[in-house]
């Protein structure tokens, strides 16, 4: 189903509108295949850089469409329902941009984010670790400043597009202080020294590489710093912020392609001489799906239009991201309810959804982690 939606300008209504063909026309034929096979989707991201979604948050001076965060994420949403994998990745590169745009020089800005916003680079945000995941103070990654450069040695873990993409936002410490001794550098992904670990085996998202990322003497110019030393939790901190309405917005388009998967089935299965769309115990499923996705909706875009107002957004981010995984978990669960032994095959395109929406409780902090976010805002 067509969702109905309230974009503040024309241009805002070409640009989803085109995002959204683009999304159903040439993604979603291809994605059941490249999940089965875990072939990474290189070309869509590609594509997607020719059609502005990759730089459509960031000025036009800099590559970017210069349109509102709300327009982005509702765009977003359209991908992830064609293809999670895409969307998560996309979901990421724009993440590893906002390092740069919000924390970078305006040599570094000039110089580095046209080429980031276009797609012509993929990026990877490379934070967590085996042992700091949630807990990033206790990361372990160091960096050791020399003349004119840095040495990082370490390694990270649960990476997206490990191996895969043409640079790496990493996080590393130059101090010991727990929460000031991080700092934030972009290290290119042909750099001497960089390895990766092979990808690891998921339960969803086959089609996106996840895996560790390994640092031995790798060599970083010192321009390459982003923002000062001992920024980095501030800045890893920032872009969760915005990287969780992502993955809410991403969460959101899964949920709502369950559910058309879901409202198109129960029309078409006949039961008791009837479609089974006709009783009301469905009908009322159905509802309480529609509800949740409506809901899920509605929370990330107030935290969209919060940010774009420059307001705080912080436990609004949280909220959307709690709201829209917990609600793509239990939309998928019950779309596979709805079509039965069905459901549970992978002749259908529900079970593949169910898989995916488990992995969007778990990234860009837990969903435990987004309930301690809430909780400390509101008791200050």
């Amino acid at each position: 189903m067509a969702v109905e939606r309230l974009l503040p300008t024309p241009e805002a209504e070409d640009l989803v509108a085109l995002v959204s063909e683009i999304a159903r026309e040439r993604l979603a034929p291809l994605a059941a295949a490249a999940e089965e096979a875990e072939e990474f989707p290189r070309e869509a991201f590609r594509l997607l850089g020719e059609t502005g979604l990759l730089g459509m948050p960031y000025p036009e001076e800099l590559g970017g469409l210069g349109q509102p965060y709300e327009v982005y994420l509702q765009a977003l949403e359209e991908v992830a329902a064609a293809w999670m994998s895409v969307a998560v990745g996309v979901s990421v590169h724009v993440m590893t941009c906002l390092a740069v745009h919000h924390n970078g020089t305006p040599e570094q800005i000039e110089r580095m984010l046209p080429a980031l916003t276009k797609g012509d680079l993929l990026g990877a945000y490379a934070l967590s670790e085996a042992q700091a995941g949630s807990d990033i103070a206790s990361m372990t990654t160091r960096a050791k400043r020399g003349e004119g450069s840095y040495q990082l040695d370490g390694a990270k873990s649960w990476i997206s597009h490990a191996g895969q993409a043409d640079y790496y936002v990493t996080f590393a410490r130059t101090d010991d202080d727990p929460k000031r001794g991080m700092s934030c550098f972009l290290v290119p992904g042909d750099a001497a020294g960089l390895s990766f670990g092979p990808p690891e085996r998921k339960l969803g998202l086959t089609a996106s590489p996840t895996g560790q990322v390994f640092f031995d003497a790798v060599q970083v110019a010192a321009d390459r710093l982003i923002g000062a030393e001992g920024d980095g939790m501030r800045i890893a901190l920032s872009a969760l912020d915005s990287g969780r309405l992502g993955i809410a917005a991403c969460a959101t388009g899964l949920a709502q392609s369950a559910l058309d998967c879901a409202v198109e089935y129960a029309r078409q299965r006949v039961q008791f001489g009837r479609p089974i769309a006709e009783f009301e115990g469905l009908q009322f499923l159905l509802a309480e799906m529609a509800a949740a996705v409506d809901a899920s909706r509605a929370t990330y875009l107030q935290a969209a239009r919060k940010r774009d107002a420059g307001k705080d957004f912080t436990r609004d981010a949280a909220v959307a991201k709690l709201t829209a995984t917990d609600t793509a978990m239990r939309v998928t669960t019950d779309a596979i309810q709805v079509l039965g032994g069905y459901g549970y095959t992978r002749d259908f395109p529900v079970e593949r959804y169910f898989r995916e929406a488990k992995a969007t409780q778990i990234f860009e902090g837990t969903n435990q982690i987004q309930r301690l976010v809430i909780a400390r805002r509101l008791l200050g």
